[in-house]
């Protein structure tokens, strides 16, 4: 008949085995958390430090990662070898380091805030970003799920960067399709739009670049007219403010101008001159008289001799520089006027030759 051993009648080695298997059934051998720390029994007898490479004594604990097991002290960062904070550490190629070394060593660095980048991260223009920090440089507006183009080094939405473009091209980005304007274009309520996307409030006509606006509204040009508006003589568009009345048409106060410089009267003389404006200064420079000593315009009186003209404080003897009246008498010396007093001191010989060019020129 068998009996059940016991302390009494079991060998002495049943009594070990025995207490062996008691004290590894009290040890959690069933945690295998990564970074649990447990005194496993079956790696006391088997196991070596992943670190030191040396066994465990049986009061020892143990830290279990990934089929690997270390000393508590020997658990500790590849980089700074201090122990791992709350327990947490991050592994990159077969070797562990705490959060700030991983962070330092291989986290990516945002380009706007200089924070560590820690989850998604968006690689553009050689550089990383925060996914709320990558933004349009100009409106500032999301571009890490809607995308982005470059110009000039800079990220840029999409409309930005048409605004962009067009503006580097001188032309104009339609506010509703956001696309670039290449012919003629509209102005509604201070933005530039194609004429196509709008109808003519009247005749329900689709517009082109000819459309005008009139109270909040655009029209044809063909049914503008018709509303009695006058229009601008130099650029064509409806006058809605002051209007100048000059040369038989209506006029922008500010493109009324001269037709030589340019420069806008507002409301000061013109002088006209087959049907165009003239400021004072050019119409005297190219209809008037031009002092030939002091190179104005002769604004009054006129002394003429020899194809030029003279003020008449300026008229005088080239030799003496005494004043002449057109009661004086001169001469003519170089095309410059002489008086009685001078010609009478040159030499005869001189005289003689002025008077035989004089009698040639006469004669023709």
């Amino acid at each position: 008949m068998l009996q059940p051993l016991d302390k009494s009648t079991a060998s002495p080695l049943f009594q070990r085995r025995l207490l062996h298997h008691n004290e590894i059934e009290k040890l959690n051998i069933n945690d295998s958390r990564p970074n649990s720390i447990s005194s496993n029994m079956s790696l006391l007898q088997n196991g070596v430090c992943a670190r030191c490479g040396e066994g465990f004594k049986m009061k020892d604990q143990i830290v279990n990662s990934h089929d690997q097991t270390w000393h508590p002290e020997c658990f500790v960062c590849a980089q700074c070898f201090q122990s791992f904070p709350g327990g947490i550490f991050y592994e990159f190629e077969g070797r562990k380091y705490c959060e700030h070394d991983f962070h330092v060593l291989f986290a990516p660095c945002c380009q706007k805030c200089g924070e560590f980048i820690i989850g998604r991260v968006i690689k553009a223009l050689n550089n990383s970003w925060h996914p709320d920090c990558f933004r349009c440089q100009l409106c500032n507006g999301p571009l890490a799920d809607t995308g982005f183009m470059k110009n000039a080094g800079r990220a840029l939405c999409r409309e930005c960067h048409a605004h962009e473009k067009a503006r580097g091209l001188g032309k104009y980005v339609c506010h509703k399709c956001h696309a670039i304007i290449e012919e003629g274009h509209i102005k509604f309520k201070e933005e530039a739009y194609h004429p196509y996307h709008f109808n003519c409030k009247t005749c329900g006509s689709e517009l082109t670049a000819d459309a005008r606006e009139k109270n909040g509204e655009l029209y044809c040009l063909r049914c503008f007219d018709k509303m009695g508006i006058p229009i601008c003589g130099a650029c064509r568009r409806p006058i809605e403010e002051r209007v100048v009345n000059a040369l038989g048409k209506y006029w922008h106060v500010e493109h009324f101008v001269c037709a030589k410089c340019e420069k806008p009267f507002l409301g000061t003389r013109y002088y006209e001159k087959k049907n165009l404006a003239y400021c004072e200064n050019h119409y005297h420079q190219l209809f008037g008289n031009i002092c030939f000593v002091c190179n104005n315009i002769v604004a009054g009186d006129v002394f003429t001799a020899f194809n030029k003209a003279w003020c008449v404080n300026h008229f005088a003897c080239s030799v003496c520089d005494r004043k002449m009246s057109q009661k004086t008498k001169f001469f003519e010396f170089d095309m410059k006027p002489v008086c009685k007093s001078c010609y009478e001191k040159f030499p005869g010989e001189l005289k003689r030759r002025l008077k035989k060019n004089y009698d040639a020129q006469s004669k023709k």
